[in-house]
């Protein structure tokens, strides 16, 4: 009975942590041609290998910045940081939609005063839904905007190399516990949490996820980075932006998302923290090949870089 309990204890968040997924890159799908029209790419030329240097290099060095600060100076200043860049980059997310139904001036107003009531409501009140429907704004806005800004082969490079990336940062030099333990405390909003518990409040969490861990305590709440959500979902973009009727192989792309989720989470609910990107980038790229093979009978829209 006991068993049959913690099995629906654990069931039940991982069934909304794949639900968020499923939101998030369905809305991210439904960004892609207002943010193509409005012009929102962060690149011109979408099949430039150096695009992802350029990636790589933002990544890493905004997470040694992060993890200085924290170690050296006060943490107050990456919340300040972060809060920064997620009210500017829900500007520019609210901006195409606003600018459907409005002019350009009332749009830029609309979409600054939303984003200021985002940040405002992340800083006085980081509850954990507070943070998710940020997570899910900013999350899709950000799948959309490089899902138009890179093509297929990018994407897949990129996923391989980040998977690599997160399997490193997890298992050997573990600086992204670190990280997660600096964003946990700081109740910041680059990550997904779905409570085990009633009642759960992630303004009260006070242990850090090392403690818990040393400590061998259960924690009540799932987290999920919001990059891991991310980056399989450029892919369900890319293929939905770049390949001619391009959808059902966007949906095989994010089912295959969700088949590396559970796998995933098969190691997750063991207690332990797990590099996310291995299982859920593998997914989505085998969810485009094989969903590319038998639609197509090749890996279509697969353009070779420029050089």
């Amino acid at each position: 009975m006991d068993k049959k309990k913690n099995l629906s204890h654990e069931l039940l968040p991982i069934i909304l942590m794949g639900g968020l997924f499923v939101i998030i890159h369905f809305i991210a799908m439904l960004l892609v041609w207002p943010f193509e029209s409005a012009g929102m790419q962060a690149f011109e030329q979408t099949d430039d290998p150096i695009n992802l240097i350029f990636i790589f290099a933002i990544i890493l060095g905004v997470t040694a910045v992060i993890l200085l600060i924290a170690k050296f100076w006060k943490k107050q200043i990456i919340q300040f940081i972060i809060l920064g860049a997620i009210g500017y980059t829900a500007f520019w997310v609210f901006i195409p939609l606003f600018a459907i139904i409005l002019s350009l001036q009332m749009a830029l107003i609309f979409s600054a005063i939303l984003a200021l009531i985002l940040v405002i409501a992340l800083f006085k009140y980081p509850e954990w839904y507070v943070i998710d429907i940020c997570g899910i704004i900013v999350g899709a806005g950000a799948i959309a905007i490089f899902g138009i800004s890179l093509g297929i082969f990018l994407v897949i490079l990129l996923l391989i190399g980040l998977a690599i990336y997160d399997a490193i940062s997890v298992y050997k030099t573990k600086h992204m516990i670190d990280l997660a333990d600096t964003v946990m405390d700081l109740k910041l909003p680059v990550l997904l949490v779905v409570p085990k518990i009633r009642n759960y409040s992630l303004i009260k969490e006070t242990k850090s996820l090392k403690q818990k861990l040393k400590d061998n305590e259960e924690r009540d709440a799932f987290f999920m980075g919001l990059g891991d959500v991310v980056m399989p979902g450029i892919l369900v973009a890319a293929s939905f932006r770049f390949i001619e009727n391009g959808l059902p192989i966007a949906i095989s792309v994010m089912i295959g998302t969700l088949v590396g989720f559970i796998i995933l989470m098969t190691f997750v609910i063991k207690g332990k923290p797990q590099a996310g990107l291995p299982c859920l980038g593998g997914g989505a790229i085998a969810g485009y090949v094989i969903s590319s093979l038998i639609i197509h009978k090749e890996l279509v829209g697969l353009a070779l870089p420029t050089f």
